[in-house]
């Protein structure tokens, strides 16, 4: 059964003219709003400026927005992508311990080569 915040998104996101094109528009959203936060984080810690935590918030919601439509258009679940993200990392630091030479031997490759 579909969440709330998926039916939302799904009234609220630009029907794009076919599938390719509302995938890429999703990514594309990802992505620019990715760079605002980026952008964020630069005026931080380049400028000393104060972080401005509300505007970073405002940002990761509508990365949550672009996110949630692009699970929409997979027919995948929060849940997931989740789970698929604790199997690969769970290979990928078999100590459930982060290190830079697990990250960097990224063992959850290794059936991949």
């Amino acid at each position: 059964m579909e969440d709330s915040y998926s039916q939302f998104v799904r009234k609220l996101a630009k029907k794009m003219p076919d599938y390719a094109s509302d995938i890429h528009h999703a990514a594309t959203g990802i992505a620019g709003e990715a760079g605002e936060v980026l952008d964020i984080s630069k005026k931080h810690w380049v400028y000393g400026k104060t972080l401005d935590v509300s505007k970073l918030v405002e940002e990761l919601g509508d990365i949550r927005f672009y996110y949630q439509h692009m699970l929409n258009l997979l027919e995948f679940t929060d849940d997931e992508v989740i789970y698929a993200n604790r199997v690969k990392l769970s290979k990928r630091f078999p100590n459930n311990t982060y290190s830079d030479e697990d990250a960097i031997a990224r063992k959850d490759y290794e059936n991949n080569k």
